[in-house]
């Protein structure tokens, strides 16, 4: 039989308040508490709530022959903890049918797959002991932020002991191959890849209430004859989307819940399709090829690359700043500082900073709280600059705890002895002060005693030299006298 693999993105932003350059070093709490809760409230109602009862109410009529799976970012949980804890139950409720799968992802849906690979790691660390805690599950399949995806990048996931990963079945990256088979990363062919079918996906996510396509209105009848349509060689259909499809994106008056509530029913009887989770897929399924991914991609607009994020000198900057207090971090011990480093990273920021106006532009404005990518950045700057302050007074004030008080005493003499120093020098400068203008007048009045005495001797010399010659005159003429006697 052939697979039809159901994924759902589960994903909210701690999303930030509005932050004015002069509040930086005056206020520290970063995140706008009324509106996380007030979006967090109104999506659990439309789409979370009714899904996940959905989505339940299918598992009891058909048993573990309808599967699904989902990667819930760990700030998503965090928010159902503190929002919309009935929300977070009904997930519970899920997994305890069997029938649904929890992958791996990063805690904070950051981008430090892109950047640090210690950070990446860790994030994902602490997701796994949150799917455990909540889901009693151990992801045994990644799925990174946003299906960002390269060689390296599967490289470093096999290496952390998954044995598949989600990635986007991009075009330009598959030319003529087909997406409706496993693939392996190009590196370690151990992970396996399964590839999103974007067309299958996006007639539900996107184009599924859009009047003026031309297959609207999508039947399950329709959409099974598409599933029964493609090559009989091909082996399994990835259908990947967010979950704020349901109910959210596409609104509940579309018929999109009737829609998702009939399709198992109409797969089962008109088609050779199984549901399976991406896990089972993985092991069913044998890889056909490695796919080679040199650069990063993603499930992201028409480009499918890491533009919505990393796309202009806005991004870059707050992204390269946000990074470079790394090492400092993991000098903090304080956890209301790690907290409001985990949500930092959120992809959310930098997709607000986006300037791509073309053909994705609806897309990045509808979902951007900002006026403009300009006051996105300057918000996210102003917060990174008043974070930077608390990590460094953090670590300066660690320093001194770690001292011991001996230490500390031989601290306050060294002070004491270099403010006694400085005291004198001070002192020594105000005496030198007080003598200077006395020093002047002594040599004032030595080169006026000087130049007298040059004055004296000058005329004195000129005194001379015109009595000599007046005597040398006189003397000529008493010889002319003499002579003339004669």
């Amino acid at each position: 039989m052939k697979t039809i693999c159901f994924y759902f993105q589960v994903h909210q932003p701690f999303r930030l308040r509005r932050y004015r350059f002069f509040d930086i070093g005056a206020r520290h709490n970063y995140f706008d508490d009324y509106a996380n809760r007030t979006i967090m409230r109104k999506v659990a109602d439309k789409c979370y709530l009714p899904t996940n009862q959905l989505f339940l109410d299918l598992i009891k009529e058909y048993g573990c022959k309808f599967k699904i799976s989902y990667s819930i970012s760990g700030t998503a949980i965090d928010q159902f903890e503190i929002y919309a804890p009935d929300v977070l139950d009904s997930f519970k409720r899920l997994a305890e049918t069997g029938c649904v799968e929890f992958l791996a992802e990063t805690y904070s849906h950051s981008l430090s797959s892109l950047k640090s690979r210690e950070e990446f790691e860790n994030q994902v660390a602490l997701h796994g002991a949150k799917i455990k805690q909540h889901f009693n599950q151990t992801p045994t399949v990644f799925r990174n932020t946003e299906l960002i995806y390269s060689d390296k990048i599967g490289e470093m996931v096999s290496e952390m002991g998954y044995k598949a990963i989600l990635c986007e079945g991009a075009k330009h990256i598959l030319g003529w191959k087909s997406p409706n088979y496993v693939y392996t990363n190009a590196i370690n062919p151990k992970l396996k890849l399964l590839l999103k079918n974007f067309k299958l996906s996006d007639d539900i996510a996107f184009r599924f209430s859009n009047r003026a396509w031309d297959e609207w209105p999508l039947t399950t009848e329709k959409y099974v004859n598409w599933l029964n349509s493609i090559d009989s060689k091909e082996e399994i259909i990835n259908l990947f989307m967010d979950y704020e499809t349901f109910g959210e994106h596409q609104w509940e008056e579309t018929g999109i819940f009737e829609f998702m509530r009939h399709l198992p029913r109409r797969v089962f009887s008109n088609s050779d399709f199984e549901f399976l989770t991406p896990s089972e897929a993985a092991e069913k399924h044998q890889p056909i090829a490695p796919m080679h991914v040199q650069h990063p991609i993603s499930w992201a607009d028409e480009e499918r690359d890491l533009t919505a994020w990393l796309g202009n000198d806005l991004q870059d900057d707050a992204f390269d700043k946000l990074y470079a207090i790394r090492e400092k971090i993991k000098l903090v011990n304080d956890e209301n500082l790690i907290r409001d480093w985990k949500y930092l990273q959120t992809s959310d920021h930098f997709y607000y900073m986006c300037t791509k106006w073309f053909s994705d532009g609806d897309v990045h404005k509808y979902f951007n709280p900002y006026d403009t990518p300009y006051d996105a950045f300057i918000n996210f700057m102003n917060i990174l600059s008043d974070f930077m302050l608390r990590i460094d007074e953090e670590i300066t004030r660690n320093d001194l705890k770690t001292l011991l008080p001996i230490e500390i005493k031989k601290m306050i003499i060294e002070y004491e002895q270099k403010i006694a120093e400085l005291k004198n020098i001070t002192e020594s400068k105000t005496i030198n002060k007080k003598i200077k203008p006395k020093a002047i007048k002594k040599k004032v009045l030595a080169k006026s005693t000087e130049k007298s005495k040059m004055v004296k001797i000058e005329k004195s010399g000129k005194t001379k030299s015109v009595k000599s010659k007046i005597a040398d005159k006189n003397k000529q003429k008493k010889s002319i006298n003499h002579k003339n006697l004669k």
